[in-house]
């Protein structure tokens, strides 16, 4: 059995599609495939005695076809800060072993690619987000303007990483992955970011 555990703060990401990504409507992603670069920042955070404040987490995730379908390849990266004790638990509740919110992607995925430990910087600065992996990959998005300056928001799609919190629709400066035999260099392309809340 885990221990009791919360974790809240911020998330992002970014994909390979063209437009707002059509897998979270169930529908096929507008490349073919769907390859996916995410990030959290823990704001607060326990699991069990052991605090997760401050902490970031990435992972990478390729889709061959529409995601609700499954068969993803995945790969987690632990924020390198973090004690061994620390790191045990991101890796129980970012794979969903904990379970929560991050165990309803667990089936879809097919494939794990690894977990490694990694030096992660992640930067929210209003309707700004920017994630490096050290090594690994760099993302930035920038919501989208919509009528009268406002954010365009989603609520309650089916494949929320984030349920409960709407999320903001942004486009990519940049997404640069190259791990796994996985290489990306895009921009200009989808992501979102909201607040998120999990527990378990």
């Amino acid at each position: 059995m885990a221990p009791k555990w919360q974790a809240k703060g911020d998330y992002f990401e970014t994909c390979n599609c063209q437009t707002l990504c059509p897998c979270i409507f169930l529908s096929p992603p507008t490349e073919g495939n769907c390859t996916v670069l995410v990030g959290w920042h823990i704001q607060s955070g326990k699991f069990g005695d052991a605090s997760l404040d401050g902490l970031n987490v990435a992972a990478f995730f390729y889709s061959p076809g529409p995601m609700h379908q499954g068969n993803w390849s995945a790969a987690l990266y632990l924020d390198s800060r973090a004690s061994s004790e620390q790191s045990d638990a991101l890796l129980k509740i970012f794979s969903g072993q904990a379970g929560g919110v991050p165990a309803a992607l667990h089936p879809l995925i097919g494939k794990v690619l690894g977990v490694k430990s990694a030096e992660i910087a992640y930067n929210a600065n209003g309707r700004k987000r920017h994630m490096t992996i050290q090594g690994v990959g760099e993302s930035e998005i920038e919501a989208l303007e919509g009528a009268g300056g406002a954010d365009v928001t989603i609520s309650n799609h089916p494949l929320g990483i984030a349920p409960g919190h709407p999320s903001i629709v942004s486009r990519s400066k940049q997404l640069k992955f190259r791990d796994h035999g996985y290489t990306l260099d895009l921009s200009g392309r989808t992501g979102q970011f909201s607040p998120f809340t999990y527990e378990g």
